[in-house]
């Protein structure tokens, strides 16, 4: 089968788009497809070399901005068209909703090729915090803009029921044929060296962090959007209530400074660790040094990091949402809390119960087992050959649904 992946944000960005379109790419090949990226030059490197593995195709871009790392293309299409026909591209999936979304489907249509997409993000929980002036902007006018950049696909992957349920309501696109793909993680990428303990115990080392102290640990973009500041607050409560306890916050955002100013003045510092910006490769360093994964973000789709915990044998908590609910069970491998106030007392219980902390950790490395990249490969495929065999004629969504569910 010969695909082609369409994403706004690829390497060498970091993000959980990037993580799932790179981990897809890679078991599709392992499992003998042929896979070209579509996506936008994203570094001035890039601009300057255009050199780079030949199924990648680069339009040129300009920075998207609102405090973001990202970059949106500008019309290429019929060198697009071009590198599809060269590659003889049978099934389109794109992995946005911007510019590059709408090259996927203006080239499909003009090649009378069949284009899906992926649901990642509920624009609705973002908006506020990436546009200027949004609270001046109505809901509504967010899901008209959402609907319309969507609409012309032929068929949804959803990551979570969460997706699928929003994508489903009267107001949105109820009419487009979809299933549920939860994402995965690729083991073999994610733990790509051994932790020992030696190494483990210079880890935390190097972040003052003593060998017996339990770390709680936050792993994803520090911006208002996953709610980090309530986090913190809770953070802040827990050391001040356990001195056997660090929190450690794993990534960069434009909440960091504020963060970072709000523990110094609490004095802090030597509780609650910042490590900023942290390459993939080494990510699971920090899982495998802490105890127990939280979040409280009420914005995500289907969490990667919550996924990434699982594999490493981490209890988690996290505020009740729809997209944990096939990650997180309550009462078995972590919490699911109505409020913040229960995620700070499940944290305080875990902190007290180190057998139950065991018994957690060993529930969600079997859980985990549910999204391996293997899996995940298998019924993306089946999903793939359902849409090539049905296309152009409409397809049914229990069919879809079928041919997944046999994988």
């Amino acid at each position: 089968m010969n695909i082609a992946l369409f994403t706004d944000s690829y390497l060498p960005a970091k993000n959980g788009v990037v993580t799932v379109v790179t981990q897809t790419r890679k078991a599709l090949e392992a499992m003998g497809h042929h896979v070209i990226i579509v996506t936008v030059e994203n570094t001035r490197e890039l601009r300057k070399t255009r050199t780079e593995d030949p199924n990648i195709f680069r339009v040129r871009s300009i920075p998207l901005g609102l405090g973001t790392s990202e970059f949106i293309g500008l019309p290429q299409k019929r060198k697009i068209k071009a590198f599809l026909r060269k590659h003889k591209i049978e099934i389109i999936h794109s992995h946005t909703e911007f510019y590059i979304a709408h090259a996927a489907k203006q080239v499909g249509k003009s090649l009378h090729l069949p284009t899906i997409a992926t649901t990642h993000t509920m624009w609705e929980d973002f908006y506020d915090y990436y546009i200027p002036m949004a609270r001046l902007i109505p809901v509504k006018a967010i899901r008209k803009i959402v609907k319309r950049l969507y609409k012309k696909f032929y068929a949804f992957i959803n990551v979570s029921s969460k997706a699928r349920d929003y994508f489903k309501k009267d107001f949105m696109l109820p009419q487009i044929p979809s299933v549920v793909i939860p994402n995965a993680v690729d083991i073999e990428a994610f733990i790509n060296t051994k932790d020992t303990a030696e190494s483990l115990e210079e880890m935390r080392r190097n972040w003052n962090i003593p060998l017996d102290n339990i770390v709680l640990l936050f792993v994803g973009r520090i911006g208002e959007e996953k709610r980090v500041l309530k986090l913190l607050d809770i953070a802040i409560n827990l050391v001040n209530r356990f001195d056997n306890v660090t929190m450690v916050f794993a990534g960069n955002g434009p909440s960091l400074v504020h963060m970072k100013k709000t523990i110094k003045k609490a004095t802090l510092d030597h509780r609650i660790v910042f490590t900023g910006f942290v390459n993939w490769t080494d990510v699971h360093t920090y899982y495998a040094m802490s105890d127990i994964f939280t979040t409280v973000s009420l914005s995500e789709m289907h969490s990667m990091t919550v996924l990434e915990s699982l594999f490493s044998g981490l209890p988690v908590v996290t505020r009740s949402d729809s997209s944990y609910f096939d990650t997180v069970l309550h009462g078995e491998n972590g919490y699911l809390a109505e409020t913040d106030e229960e995620v700070e007392a499940f944290l305080a219980e875990l902190i007290l119960d180190g057998e139950k902390r065991k018994k957690f950790s060993d529930r969600s490395r079997k859980i985990a087992q549910n999204f391996t990249i293997e899996n995940h490969a298998r019924k993306i495929v089946a999903f793939y050959q359902t849409v090539i065999d049905t296309f152009p004629k409409p397809i049914d969504e229990k069919l879809l649904q079928a041919a997944v569910d046999s994988q």
